[in-house]
């Protein structure tokens, strides 16, 4: 009787809530801690970044203007179909990496549990952060933390997927749109999630997500134009030094989460979502 060949899958990369082929026509091996190769993962271009960005932006409008509370049930939304692949993620996550079923079980209800916690800070970082600010006229000033735009997010090799959301959701939550370069190491648990996402009710080019070489994009993040902000959780401090070269593009923010304990309450700091928002300030006068 002849042995029957498994069939690698080959994961695509996801733009504007499409899954499309690297332009390229690209893949890389995405190998498990010990070497062996479980499947295929496209290998993200320059072309492919752009058109992550521009679908990002494309996004950007609806998703900045929707409801903190729609924003919210949408990340809820995202959870509970997080939940309902749990067992198949953290199979994705023992068999990739080098961690246990038991903890790669817990990986994955930290995940959930990170993005309700999140979804629940749609409608109250505006209070917290905002301000009343006093003034000598007759004028009400207020100061108030609105989206910056198209936020690039690197997720570290290890928590494959635990770090990716720890990332993604304070960046989402108050309007901004991401592109997400996924683990290199260790991509399958990203690919997964991707797939999640789109079954969601999070509207396509909110979050996209590549699958690649950071070094070969990084350039490219740099210098581009329409990305206004980058989470760095890599800290890799070569690929942070590219990254930040493009602050003397378009004054491009850039913060470092490569140091975090992703497993503990450090990194659901709130104080996160004041990375990706810049604030505003209005006038209005008192009586009109």
């Amino acid at each position: 009787m002849n042995a029957r060949l498994d069939i690698k899958k080959t994961y695509k990369l996801y733009i504007g809530g499409k899954f499309p082929r690297s332009e390229s026509g690209r893949h890389l091996p995405a190998k498990s801690a010990n070497g062996e190769t479980l499947d295929n993962v496209s290998y993200a271009s320059r072309k492919d970044f752009r058109d992550s960005v521009v679908a990002a932006r494309a996004a950007f409008e609806g998703w900045s203007k929707a409801t903190a509370y729609n924003r919210g049930q949408i990340l809820y939304r995202a959870a509970e179909m997080l939940q309902n692949r749990a067992g198949e993620l953290a199979n994705e996550i023992a068999r990739s990496t080098t961690v246990g079923a038991a903890k790669a079980r817990r990986e994955v209800a930290l995940s959930i549990d990170r993005l309700v916690y999140f979804a629940g800070w749609t409608d109250k970082y505006q209070q917290v952060f905002g301000s009343v600010n006093p003034v000598a006229t007759s004028h009400f000033n207020f100061t108030t933390p609105e989206p910056t735009g198209v936020v690039v997010v690197l997720a570290p090799d290890e928590p494959s997927l635990l770090a990716l959301v720890s990332l993604i959701a304070p960046a989402i939550l108050s309007g901004n749109t991401a592109v997400v370069v996924a683990s290199e190491k260790y991509p399958l648990p990203a690919a997964t999630f991707a797939e999640i996402l789109a079954t969601s009710d999070l509207p396509g080019g909110v979050v996209n997500l590549l699958t690649g070489r950071r070094a070969e994009l990084a350039p490219h993040i740099a210098s581009h134009l329409d990305v206004n902000a980058i989470a760095d959780g890599v800290g890799d401090e070569e690929l942070s030094a590219k990254l930040q070269m493009g602050r003397e593009f378009n004054l491009k923010r850039f913060s470092n989460h490569a140091s975090n304990d992703w497993f503990s309450a450090k990194a659901e700091d709130p104080y996160w979502i004041l990375d990706t928002v810049e604030f505003k300030t209005a006038w209005h006068p008192i009586g009109v």
